[in-house]
């Protein structure tokens, strides 16, 4: 059965999560895919046909027309299930959708099984799937079902590999029927953010400070060790409450969700909001003077200690090791 994926993509390269996402939906049939404009970004995507909404109009983003477009997708090929990243344009276009079209929405998931073999996800009467999605900011896993003809599934971002490989798929461009209400709320214009050093969204090794940092001078050992890890600098949502960072470097449910080959939490307690955001990570470092923090819970490898001290010995042995 097809499966139809919503695709983000950024100057011509596929975005990493939209490739989680075509993973997901593998699980459950045949994938082709929607994109708004970006007809050069289909040849990372091994799928047989790739439907490209052009109207420059949505090139920016606007939710409403992107499900409109979407919608005239699902009339033409009957889709068994449609499926996005996770991301917050993928949610609000399935949300919007959802609402036009008086269907359910299961967002966040992580694992689906199609449990109706005579009909099928999709099919006449409804179909019945299992999903599995995270709930309460990463803390716990449900399980649920969703009966719906057709399933509306978003996929948790960093929890399943991306698909890879390339492909030749069948490009059919076409002129969304977009009116002025879907275009009442609109991007009017993107602004490029400056940033210095590696970006957290793409960082293979993030030091992050938390509380235990101490102000914002704190943050210069975790910069320096940064530096010689090629890592990128983040933090817990109290520094930025506190004014030592800015927004831009907060890791967590409500900041930026990270996933690196290491993550070093520096005078993190691990709250769960912040667990949320960095338990994409392939291996967690904690260092605190606390031994019952919370964060040691999700940790691979912890020192228990104060961390002005911690850190500059771990700065040191790597210098050392590095000398001629």
């Amino acid at each position: 059965m097809t499966v139809l994926v919503l695709v983000e993509h950024d100057g011509g390269a596929v975005d990493e999560l939209s490739l989680q996402a075509l993973t997901f939906a593998r699980s459950l049939g045949e994938p082709e895919v929607m994109l708004v404009g970006g007809a050069d970004a289909v040849e990372r995507l091994d799928v047989a046909t790739a439907h490209v909404a052009e109207d420059e109009r949505l090139a920016l983003y606007a939710p409403g027309a992107w499900a409109s477009a979407l919608g005239e997708v699902i009339d033409r090929v009957a889709p068994a299930a449609v499926v996005a990243a996770g991301t917050n344009r993928g949610n609000e276009v399935l949300a919007h959708l959802a609402a036009r079209r008086d269907l359910p929405l299961a967002a966040n998931c992580t694992a689906v099984v199609a449990e109706n073999s005579a009909g099928g996800a999709g099919a006449e009467g409804g179909g019945l799937l299992t999903v599995t999605r995270v709930r309460w900011g990463g803390s716990l896993l449900e399980e649920a079902r969703v009966h719906s003809q057709l399933p509306l599934l978003s996929v948790a971002p960093h929890a399943l590999p991306a698909a890879v490989g390339e492909g030749a798929p069948a490009v059919e461009r076409f002129a969304p029927a977009v009116d002025d209400a879907d275009l009442l709320v609109r991007v009017a214009e993107h602004v490029d953010e400056v940033t210095a050093g590696i970006s957290l969204a793409e960082a293979k090794v993030v030091v992050s400070g938390g509380r235990g940092v101490g102000s914002a001078d704190g943050f210069g050992i975790l910069e320096e060790l940064a530096a010689l890890l090629d890592a990128a600098v983040g933090c817990s949502r109290v520094v930025t409450s506190a004014g030592w960072r800015p927004h831009t470097d907060q890791v967590g449910q409500t900041g930026t969700k990270v996933s690196p080959d290491l993550y070093i939490a520096c005078g993190i307690s691990g709250a769960t909001q912040h667990i949320a955001g960095c338990k994409g990570a392939k291996k967690i470092l904690a260092i605190n003077s606390d031994a019952e923090a919370p964060i040691l819970a999700n940790a691979d490898y912890a020192v228990i200690g104060d961390l002005t001290a911690i850190v500059p010995a771990i700065t040191a042995e790597l210098r050392k090791a590095r000398s001629p």
